[in-house]
C-alpha cells in the first residue's frame, strides 16, 4: 500500500500524516507513506485544497483532515466517497 500526505507542509498535512501513522499502526498495517509538498504535483491529483490523503493513487480526503478512526475505515478499503459524508470537514452532519 502506498500513501501519499498532499499539502505544502502546514499544521493541518502533520495532523494528517500523524493520524494516518497512528491508523496504520492500530490496524497493524504497513505502508510507504509519502509526503508531496510540489504544488505542481498536488494539482495533478486534482486537489485544490489540500490536505489531501491519496491512497495507492486515489485521492480519498482532500480539504480536511479526518480522524483517525475515519483514516482506518479508509485504509481496510472504504472511501470517503462512500461514507454518509464526503470527507468534508462538517464531522458527519452533510
Amino acid at each position: 500500500m502506498q500513501i501519499k500526505i498532499l499539502g505544502p507542509g502546514c499544521p493541518n498535512c502533520k495532523k494528517l500524516e500523524a493520524h494516518t501513522k497512528k491508523a496504520l499502526e492500530e490496524l497493524k498495517m504497513e505502508a510507504e507513506i509519502e509526503k508531496v509538498t510540489d504544488i505542481q504535483d498536488i494539482v495533478s491529483y486534482g486537489v485544490m485544497s489540500t490536505p489531501a490523503l491519496v491512497i495507492d493513487e486515489k485521492v480519498v480526503v482532500s480539504g480536511s483532515v479526518p480522524d483517525v478512526k475515519e483514516i482506518k475505515d479508509l485504509l481496510k478499503g472504504g472511501s470517503a466517497e462512500n461514507n454518509k459524508c464526503g470527507g468534508c470537514s462538517c464531522g458527519g452532519s452533510c
